[in-house]
């Protein structure tokens, strides 16, 4: 199975930025544990802060694997086109969010993304990435 994590804006500051939202690890550490726990699942690791690039890794990838974990960070809340891209692809995407976003701002309630991915996770930090990964294991 190959699966990507594709990280939006502003989580390449993870283990920095707000650490009693978001935690004191970087996604890079918490990369390397997830590929030591799943050994049987080849996992990549994309992160942009840029919208098109964002596009375009979902597109490329959204033909070649066999799922994607999504974590489009502000553009959840914003973007019809990283929508409309998650719509085109075969590929399954598991949207992620590692807050709760129903426990934040308004404005973050709403997700564009939601509705054409098999499913969301929101507000189990970190862990909802193994979540994900486990959706996949278990489909």
């Amino acid at each position: 199975m190959k699966l990507i994590i594709i990280n939006g804006p502003n989580l390449n500051l993870l283990g920095i930025r707000e650490k009693e939202v978001y935690g004191n690890k970087t996604f890079d550490d918490y990369f390397e544990e997830l590929k030591e726990k799943y050994p049987q699942i080849e996992l990549e690791y994309y992160q942009n802060n840029v919208e098109g690039e964002l596009i375009n890794e979902i597109q490329e990838k959204g033909f070649l694997y066999d799922g994607i974990i999504l974590n489009a960070g502000g553009y959840t809340h914003t973007s019809v086109a990283i929508a409309d891209a998650v719509k085109a692809v075969k590929a399954p995407v598991v949207e992620v969010h590692i807050s709760n976003i129903f426990a934040r701002e308004d404005y973050r309630h709403v997700s564009y993304l939601g509705k054409n991915c098999a499913g969301s996770i929101s507000g189990f930090g970190l862990k909802s990435y193994d979540l994900a990964i486990e959706y996949f294991l278990k489909r």
